[in-house]
């Protein structure tokens, strides 16, 4: 009887046969891998720590560029004054709030598209990248133009002195309309890192982060308009970002062989979508709400330099926050194929890789903050006062850094095993804490010191916590 042969990938090599019978239909082992699906790459074979740097480093770059965005925005507008900073500073507050929002399709993409590539289902792979990008589309529009209708109470919270109050409406009316960008830029992102293709979002994002460094200083200075000139900069770069992953998906990359077309939205994907993303997105945006809270009890302390400590040291520090983000997000988009594969083994050393490098880079940054918070804080903003108040920010909150990358890593392989809850109990109860604790300071007489400690002592909390509830759970992996 004739046969046929097809070349499918092993551990080692593409050199293992399958025979097939022309009038049977093909039937795998388990611990057969077939061959990869259109576009993606299969994390579940060759060496663990060259895929996750290749996949981190993109991802990390992806990330450095987003927070590239608003501390672009800082640096230049931090030449008009600490009062312009504080009227980016609040916005910041609503457009981290916003980009929570967004998680919800960027996790979901990573985690239900991912497992999907693991366990060979390319039919699944392409239905979550079609109801992710659906689900985020229906949610940024949604919440942009509440955004832009209520902008002026929701700023009204910040207590901000009338003029840098006007200055807020118009920087987060003008953000407000882009948030469809941001929202399907970040679901697509969450598509592309399950694939294994992080580089591409790095690239494309690259291309708005340039675009983001020339129009900036032309509108805020040649231009003369201010903060509304670093408003339309933004909107421009993330438009563009937006319109370059469309070309790259339907005319330069294949991948999933195609997801755009239209169809109706089926409850069983829409259903485990939310299941994996909702609590990732609940935990930010909580998170988000507690930093709106301790930015108007900073503004209270500290008037227009508290806000602007609290705002701008907050995207300072997101150069470890972003680091470990990267790390995270790769460790989950690897355990998430690995595990769909059986692959355990190869999930408890990629976690252990992970841990031992963002240890390492969280103590760098903790030294950092630590010992020249102050250098740091004047790169953005050199008025001495201003700079004063924010190097103290990051030397408190410096302390913690090491605790907070060993948290988000944690987060990463609760994502990709699928259990995103764990880690959403452990912020949303620790990051509320810090409500309380800051009061408690404060009438201890601590002033706005007492909002730098509150933040710093329940982030060391929370790497602490998840990190025992993993090794808790880590029996029952491997």
């Amino acid at each position: 009887m004739k046969q046929n042969l097809i070349l499918l990938p092993s551990d080692s090599d593409f050199g293992t046969l399958l025979s097939v019978n022309r009038r049977k239909s093909v039937f795998l082992q388990p611990n057969i891998q077939t061959l990869p699906m259109l576009g993606t790459k299969d994390l579940t074979v060759g060496p663990i720590r060259r895929q996750l740097f290749n996949l981190a480093m993109p991802i990390m770059g992806t990330s450095f560029i987003q927070m590239a965005y608003n501390l672009i925005d800082i640096a230049w507008v931090g030449r008009i004054g600490s009062e312009a900073v504080s009227a980016v500073g609040a916005v910041s507050i609503l457009t981290w709030m916003s980009a929570s929002i967004a998680l919800l399709n960027k996790v979901g993409a990573e985690v239900s598209v991912g497992q999907s590539i693991g366990s060979r289902n390319q039919d699944d792979a392409r239905q979550f990248a079609y109801h992710n990008i659906i689900i985020a589309s229906i949610i940024s529009i949604v919440w942009g133009t509440l955004l832009f209708i209520f902008a002026d109470p929701i700023l009204e919270l910040f207590k901000l002195e009338e003029s840098i109050h006007q200055q807020a409406i118009v920087f987060l009316r003008i953000l407000s309309t882009g948030l469809p960008f941001v929202f399907l830029s970040a679901a697509f992102t969450g598509i592309f890192n399950a694939a294994g293709r992080s580089k591409i979002p790095f690239r494309i994002s690259a291309i708005g982060l340039v675009m983001n460094m020339l129009l900036d200083p032309l509108f805020i200075f040649g231009m003369g308009w201010g903060t509304t000139g670093a408003a339309i900069g933004t909107w421009l770069s993330q438009a563009m970002v937006f319109l370059t992953f469309i070309y790259w998906i339907r005319y330069k990359e294949n991948l999933l062989g195609g997801f755009f077309s239209f169809r109706r939205l089926r409850g069983r994907f829409v259903k485990r979508i939310f299941k994996l993303g909702l609590p990732v997105a609940a935990l930010n945006t909580l998170y988000a709400f507690v930093n709106l809270f301790l930015s108007r009890t900073a503004s209270e302390q500290g008037r227009h330099l508290g806000l602007m400590a609290f705002t701008t040291g907050g995207q300072i520090e997101a150069i470890t926050w972003n680091t470990s983000q990267g790390f995270s997000t790769a460790l989950s988009t690897f355990v998430a194929q690995n595990y769909a594969a059986g692959r355990k083994e190869r999930v408890i050393k990629a976690w252990k890789i992970t841990i031992i490098m963002t240890s390492i880079f969280g103590t760098l940054c903790s030294l950092l903050f630590i010992l020249y918070g102050n250098e740091v804080f004047s790169i953005f903003v050199p008025e001495p006062q201003a700079y004063a108040m924010g190097g103290e920010y990051l030397r408190i909150d410096g302390y913690s850094q090491m605790f907070m990358m060993m948290e988000i890593t944690m987060q990463g392989i609760f994502y990709g095993l699928g259990y995103t809850l764990p880690p959403a109990i452990v912020s949303i109860s620790l990051n509320y804490a810090r409500i309380p604790i800051a009061l408690f300071l404060i009438k201890m007489g601590m002033g706005v010191d007492a909002i730098w400690w509150a933040v710093s002592g329940t982030t060391i909390a929370k790497g602490i916590v998840l990190s025992a509830w993993f090794l808790l759970i880590r029996k029952k992996i491997s």
